[in-house]
C-alpha cells in the first residue's frame, strides 16, 4: 500500500473513532465541544491555577515581601526559571497525571502551548539555543513508553524554533520516586544519577541550555542536571516546568 493511501485510511479510521467514541476531556470527563482540539476541554484550561503575579524576575516565583526564598534553591549557575501553573491542584494535576501515568501523549502539545506564553528576560530569549529534556532511567522508559519531559520539550521547541536535544544527557541510574522525599533526600537520591554525552555537548560549548521537565518542586533534580551540562561544558542554563509545587509560604 502506498505511503498516501495509508495515511488516508489512518485517518479515516481515527476519524471513524472519534465518531463512535466521543472524546472526552482528561479532567472533567466531559465530551470535548465541537471544534476544540487536544484531549484537555477549554473550560478545564481556564480553571488551572496559574502563579500569580508580581513574579520574580529571576525565578520566577510569586513575589514575598523581603528577599525570594524561592531563589535560594537555584545555584549560581541558573540564569532563570519559569512555570506555568501550580501543582497538585485541579485540574493541572488531571493533566500531569494524564501525560505521566495515563499515557495520554496527545495532552503534552496543550501543555507546551501554554508554558510556550511564558515571559522571560532579555538575554534568554535572545541566547537560548536548545532544549534539553530531563532523561529517565532506561527501565523507567522502557516501562512508560516514553519520556513526558521529551515530548514537552520537542512541543516546545517547534514553537520556540530551537531544537531539543535528547542526546546530551543520561540518567546513568535507577532512582527512587522524588515525590515523598524530604528536601534533603532529594538532593543526595538524584546526586551523581545524570552524566553528559561529551562528544554531543562538544558543539554547544558556551551555550545557554534550557532544561524542560513537567513539574519542579525543590529543583533538585534540574539542579543535578544543569550542574552535569556546566561541567560538560554550557555556559549557562534556565529551567522551564509545566507545573511547580507550593512552597510553605505560598497560599492556596
Amino acid at each position: 500500500m502506498q505511503k498516501p493511501a495509508r495515511r488516508y485510511l489512518r485517518q479515516f479510521s481515527n476519524a471513524a473513532l472519534d465518531l463512535l467514541l466521543p472524546i472526552q476531556c482528561v479532567s472533567c470527563e466531559r465530551p470535548i465541544p465541537p471544534g476544540e482540539k487536544g484531549i484537555v476541554c477549554g473550560l478545564c484550561w481556564s480553571r488551572i491555577d496559574l502563579l500569580p503575579s508580581p513574579r520574580c524576575e529571576r525565578c520566577g516565583h510569586p513575589q514575598q515581601p523581603g528577599t525570594c526564598k524561592w531563589c535560594e534553591l537555584l545555584p549560581a549557575w541558573v540564569r532563570a526559571a519559569r512555570s506555568y501553573c501550580w501543582v497538585p491542584g485541579q485540574p493541572a494535576g488531571d493533566v500531569v497525571h494524564a501525560l505521566k501515568y495515563d499515557g495520554w501523549t496527545r495532552v503534552a502539545a496543550g501543555m507546551a502551548e501554554r508554558m510556550a506564553r511564558l515571559g522571560w528576560p532579555l538575554d534568554v530569549l535572545e541566547e537560548r539555543g536548545a532544549l534539553v529534556p530531563v532523561p529517565l532511567h532506561s527501565t523507567r522508559l522502557r516501562e512508560r513508553g516514553f519520556n513526558q519531559s521529551a515530548l514537552l520539550a520537542h512541543a516546545l521547541g517547534a514553537r520556540w524554533g530551537i531544537p531539543a536535544l535528547e542526546n546530551l544527557l543520561e540518567r546513568a541510574r535507577a532512582t527512587d520516586s522524588q515525590t515523598r522525599l524530604t528536601p534533603g533526600e532529594r538532593h543526595r537520591n538524584v546526586s551523581g544519577c545524570f552524566r553528559a554525552d561529551a562528544s554531543a555537548m562538544a558543539p554547544l560549548r558556551g551555550a545557554h541550555l534550557i532544561l524542560v521537565d513537567d513539574v519542579v518542586t525543590t529543583a533538585a533534580t534540574l539542579n543535578a542536571c544543569a550542574e552535569v551540562l556546566l561541567a560538560g561544558g554550557a555556559r549557562i542554563v534556565s529551567y522551564v516546568t509545566f507545573g511547580r509545587a507550593r512552597s510553605a509560604a505560598d497560599s492556596p
